[in-house]
């Protein structure tokens, strides 16, 4: 078995979690490498962890990788979809952040969900992923044109609206006069979509959601479509250019040009442990059915 280990912050739990991880991996017999840019961050910082110059590093992944073990939080998870693309490594998160609807390992249960990996004891969550295509071309988008959360445009450098043009399959949707839209996916609806009052959906389910922001005319709604659905905007403002997010990675273009957003042909593969489940994440950090009166 070889295991990828990610990051890309420091904070206080970061060296525990690593050297937990890398040293009950290595008691097992298994290789593990960390991403060379994450070793370099921790070696800047203070640390205890013994013989850290002897881990090994790896600067892209190849498919003999079994496994990817992000520490940090969602957005880590986010930015560790670039080193797996479409090779199928299966990835876990280590929550060293906040929320965590992706990243739901605790540090002090490291070694406890490893050894329940390496003795199967999980289920692969299949999750689907965005693509975007642009008239124009760009290189930034060109480079990695697939995003796990969601793909938005919004206004750049302005305080005005801007008008996105919203065509399904061709056929004319709406024209959203707001501060943008948002085209996510259903693991992305517990992010910035739910924050702009977009619904939470399933991650097994077969659609996508359009969630307008700061829309001006309040029957702007937030809308589920089937997955098979092609998207293409045309973004319109006072100003020439306008902003197109992948995820976290952020690029210009130019107003009118044809964005089209659809399904990749491949999915990103998640470990879900068997002593945890979406809907019980969900509760947790949402905290559903707690009664503040108890408290």
């Amino acid at each position: 078995m070889k295991v990828a280990i990610f990051g890309r912050y420091y904070n206080t739990t970061t060296p525990k979690s690593v050297e937990t991880l890398f040293n009950y991996l290595e008691n097992q017999g298994i290789e593990a490498y960390i991403e060379t840019e994450f070793h370099k961050l921790i070696d800047k910082e203070s640390h205890a962890i013994e013989d850290y110059h002897k881990y090994k590093t790896f600067t892209e992944l190849d498919p003999s990788f079994d496994l990817l073990v992000s520490i940090g939080g969602d957005g880590t998870i986010l930015r560790a979809t670039m080193f797996v693309k479409d090779m199928g490594i299966p990835i876990i998160g280590i929550n060293t952040g906040r929320l965590g609807f992706l990243a739901t390992i605790q540090v002090d249960a490291i070694e406890k969900a490893i050894q329940n990996i390496i003795d199967g004891k999980y289920r692969i969550s299949e999750r689907s992923l965005l693509t975007v295509e642009t008239s124009s071309g760009n290189k930034d988008i060109e480079a990695m044109s697939f995003a796990l959360n969601e793909i938005s445009v919004s206004r750049k450098n302005t305080t005005a609206m801007i008008t996105i043009d919203t065509y399904l399959d061709d056929e004319f949707l709406n024209s959203y006069w707001s501060d943008g839209l948002i085209v996510s996916t259903p693991t992305g609806s517990t992010g910035y979509s739910l924050s702009c009052g977009g619904p939470v959906i399933t991650p097994g389910s077969s659609s996508f959601v359009l969630t307008p922001i700061a829309p001006h005319n309040l029957s702007a709604r937030p809308l589920v479509i089937p997955d098979s659905t092609e998207v293409h905007l045309r973004v319109h403002g006072r100003e020439k250019q306008h902003l197109i997010s992948l995820d976290s990675r952020i690029a210009t273009l130019d107003n009118g040009t044809l964005i089209k957003i659809k399904k990749a042909d491949f999915k990103i593969k998640m470990i879900d442990l068997l002593d945890e489940s979406f809907l019980d994440t969900l509760r947790k950090k949402l905290l559903w059915g707690e009664d503040k009166r108890n408290k």
